[in-house]
C-alpha cells in the first residue's frame, strides 16, 4: 500500500458511547507533561491535522471519540492519553478511561491479573485510577477514582432567547461543564427528545463561554466550559443525565466527568456526603454507579473525589490510513450530517 499514515484503532465503547482507542501508529505529540501535549493538540497545525485525519469524514464521524495512547510521564501511571473529538483535544473523559483501560487489558499491552486489575491511567487532568474486574480474559467492569472535581459558580444566572432567565451551575469534573436541569428548557431527558436536547445545548455552551470566562487554577491547558450537562431526577433518586457534544450530538453513557462535575454540587449543596453511592442514568438508559470517596481541596476550593463504575465493550479492530493522493487529507463535515456548525471547521 502506498499509505502515507497509519494508525491502528482497538473500538472499544462504554455503556454505549464510542471512545475507539489508538494502540499502534500513534506519532509522537511534543510536550513535557501531558497538559503540554494536550495545548500542542490544540495549538499547533500538525496537532490540528492528526485530529482532523481521525475524528472527521471520510475516515471519522461526529459520534463518539479517538483516544491517543502516549507513553506515560508520571512515574506511576500504566498509560497515558488524551481524547481527540471533532471540536479539539479534550483533557479527561470518564467513558473513555473506561474504554481505555478495557484495551490496554483486553489487548494484553497491561497484563491482566483476575480477579481484579489496578491500572493508573495519567491525563492532562492528572491520574486516574481504575480497578477493573477481570474474568476469563474479560474486562468486566471498571471502577474509576476520577480526578478532584470542585464547583466553580452554582446557580449562574443565564439570559436566553428561547428560554428567559437559566440557572447554570459552572463545576470541573476533569473538565468545566455548565450542568442545567433540563425543566427549564421544557423538555425530559428521553430518546425521542435528543435532537432538540443537542440544540439548546450547543445554544447555551456558545451563549456561556461568550461570557463567563473558566480555567483550571492549577492547569492553564484546560479552559472554557466543554459541555452542558442537563439533568434530572428520578423518583428512586437515579439522577439522569444528557452530555451535549460538539457539533450537536448526545452523550450515551451517563457521562463520567460530568457525573463528578454534578457530585461536586451535591455536596457543596449539602445532598451528598462521603461513602455515598448513587446510579446515573443516560439519555438510552445505560448507567453508572457514582460515589463521593472523599474531599479534598483544589488551590484552597473545597474538592470531592468522586468514584465511576461503568462496562466497556470491545467491538471491532481497524486501521486508519491516509493515501498521499487523497484530495481531503485534513477531512470535512457537512451540515447534513453534523448540523449547521459543520460551517465552522
Amino acid at each position: 500500500m502506498r499509505w502515507k499514515r497509519t494508525i491502528q484503532l482497538l473500538d472499544v465503547h462504554a455503556e454505549g458511547e464510542i471512545g475507539k482507542v489508538a494502540i499502534g501508529g500513534v506519532p509522537k505529540i511534543p510536550g513535557e507533561t501531558v497538559a503540554a501535549q494536550l495545548h500542542w493538540l490544540n495549538t499547533d497545525p500538525k496537532g490540528q491535522e492528526l485530529r482532523r485525519f481521525l475524528c472527521l469524514e471520510p475516515r471519522g464521524a461526529p459520534i463518539g471519540s479517538v483516544n491517543l495512547l502516549l507513553p506515560p510521564k508520571h512515574p506511576d501511571a500504566d498509560a497515558a492519553f488524551i481524547i481527540l473529538q471533532p471540536d479539539q483535544a479534550h483533557a479527561s473523559s470518564g467513558s473513555n478511561s473506561i474504554c481505555v483501560t478495557t484495551a490496554l487489558l483486553e489487548s494484553g499491552i497491561v497484563e491482566m491479573k483476575e480477579p481484579e486489575t489496578i491500572v493508573t491511567l495519567e491525563t492532562a487532568a492528572g491520574l486516574v485510577k481504575a480497578t477493573a474486574t477481570c474474568r476469563d480474559g474479560r474486562c468486566e467492569k471498571v471502577k474509576l477514582t476520577m480526578v478532584p472535581s470542585f464547583v466553580h459558580e452554582l446557580d449562574v444566572e443565564i439570559d436566553t432567547p428561547h428560554w428567559g432567565k437559566i440557572k447554570a451551575d459552572i463545576c470541573y469534573g476533569g473538565i468545566f461543564y455548565a450542568l442545567v436541569d433540563v425543566g427549564q428548557i421544557n423538555l425530559t431527558i428521553e430518546k425521542a427528545n435528543a435532537a432538540a436536547l443537542v440544540q439548546a445545548g450547543m445554544i447555551l455552551k456558545e451563549l456561556i463561554n461568550r461570557n463567563i470566562h473558566v480555567v483550571h487554577p492549577e492547569i492553564p491547558a484546560i479552559s472554557g466550559v466543554a459541555y452542558v450537562m442537563f439533568r434530572d431526577i428520578e423518583t428512586d433518586g437515579t439522577v439522569r443525565t444528557c452530555t451535549t457534544m460538539w457539533p450537536g450530538r448526545a452523550d450515551r453513557s451517563p457521562c463520567g466527568t460530568g457525573n463528578s462535575a454534578n457530585l461536586a454540587t451535591l455536596y457543596a449543596r449539602g445532598k451528598a456526603k462521603v461513602g455515598d453511592v448513587f446510579k446515573s442514568k443516560s439519555i438510552i438508559g445505560s448507567e453508572f454507579e457514582v460515589g463521593l470517596q472523599g474531599v479534598t481541596e483544589v488551590a484552597g476550593k473545597p474538592a470531592v473525589i468522586p468514584t465511576i463504575t461503568g462496562r466497556g465493550f470491545t467491538f471491532g479492530l481497524s486501521q486508519v490510513a491516509l493515501d498521499p493522493f487523497d484530495p481531503h487529507p485534513l477531512g470535512f463535515a457537512l451540515t447534513d450530517v453534523w448540523g449547521p456548525s459543520a460551517g465552522e471547521i
